[in-house]
């Protein structure tokens, strides 16, 4: 065997190993990051008033309705990332809140990203930002109540095709 085929092998087998910890680092996310957007939501659940005055400080329009729908969608974002159910809607729905949250409560950090990126990077919304992403991104894993219903309700859902296999559906 040449060592480029050696290497070859080596290569795939490491790869395989590494995609198996692919579900396991993506539950370990959506366990900490839910439980963190959780405890925002319930933070600023139980004080409504300083959320709201906050939100009115920043300008933001409707700031008593938009402080009830954060506070709401953190609380239960929370609990639905935890369980890995509707992961993917929720994550985009977390991702578009803290991109909010960096535009108006960090825009000094959100606009210094290219040139004070340590700056970008210590904003509140950044890590729960990228969080959402991932889960957005890369979904929820095989340890999700989201893949045991697909599993369950595969003969109802089609699965997107890319590329040249769309052609022929």
């Amino acid at each position: 065997m040449s060592i480029v085929a050696r290497a070859a092998s080596a290569h795939a087998t490491f790869c395989s190993f590494a995609e198996k910890l692919s579900s396991p680092f993506l539950l370990a996310i959506r366990l900490y990051w839910g439980w963190q957007f959780l405890q925002t939501g319930l933070g600023k659940l139980r004080s409504q008033s300083q959320v709201v005055e906050f939100f009115t400080s920043l300008n933001i329009p409707f700031p008593a309705l938009n402080a009830h729908f954060v506070s709401g969608l953190e609380f239960l974002g929370g609990i639905l990332l935890i369980l890995g159910l509707f992961s993917r809607p929720i994550a985009l729905l977390l991702t578009c809140s803290m991109t909010v949250a960096f535009w108006t409560a960090d825009r000094d950090a959100l606009v210094s990203v290219f040139s004070n990126p340590d700056k970008f990077y210590a904003a509140a919304p950044y890590t729960f930002l990228f969080a959402a992403l991932i889960v957005l991104i890369f979904g929820p894993g095989r340890l999700s109540l989201d893949a045991l219903l697909a599993v369950k309700f595969r003969p109802y859902m089609r699965a997107l095709h890319w590329g040249a296999d769309a052609a022929a559906d």
